[in-house]
């Protein structure tokens, strides 16, 4: 379930494709989770994806618990970025491509949880001016993204 709602913030942000998240409601689906709206999703023709999916993730995701998050919206956009901090955490994601992403979809002053990686993206650009290696920024990176992490364990 969780993996559902991870997916369904990084779609809200445009990091994944619309089919992947019918695929993942159908994951949910055989791990023998039911509901309505998640039998709606996991059925939408991957080809009618980008369609289909905003008219019934909200309702799916609902009966599940999981929050929804509006695409675009600063809540979608904080979700997105603890997703793919854990990512980091995990060793799916290379802590140079989580800056990146933060700064080009998020950009500067625009979400607090997400400043210190875009300013850390700043920092790879310029590292051949800089006293700082590529390996010193990436743990920069993975301690921004743990920081990341515990504090969305601290909320509600």
């Amino acid at each position: 379930m969780a993996e559902l709602a991870n997916v369904a913030a990084l779609w809200s942000v445009g990091y994944v494709r619309a089919a992947e998240v019918v695929r993942v409601a159908c994951d949910v689906l055989v791990a023998g989770l039911e509901g309505d709206g998640l039998c709606m999703l996991a059925g939408v023709a991957y080809r009618n994806a980008d369609d289909d999916v905003p008219q019934v993730l909200k309702a799916a995701l609902g009966e599940l618990g999981l929050d929804y998050h509006a695409p675009g919206s600063q809540e979608a956009k904080a979700a997105a970025v603890r997703v793919l901090a854990g990512r980091v955490m995990a060793g799916l994601m290379a802590p140079r491509d989580l800056a990146f992403w933060a700064h080009r979809t998020i950009g500067h002053d625009q979400l607090p949880l997400a400043e210190r990686l875009v300013e850390l993206d700043d920092v790879y650009d310029c590292i051949e001016y800089s006293d700082q290696t590529a390996a010193e920024v990436d743990a920069d990176v993975v301690a921004e993204a743990r920081r990341i992490i515990e504090s969305s364990r601290l909320l509600p």
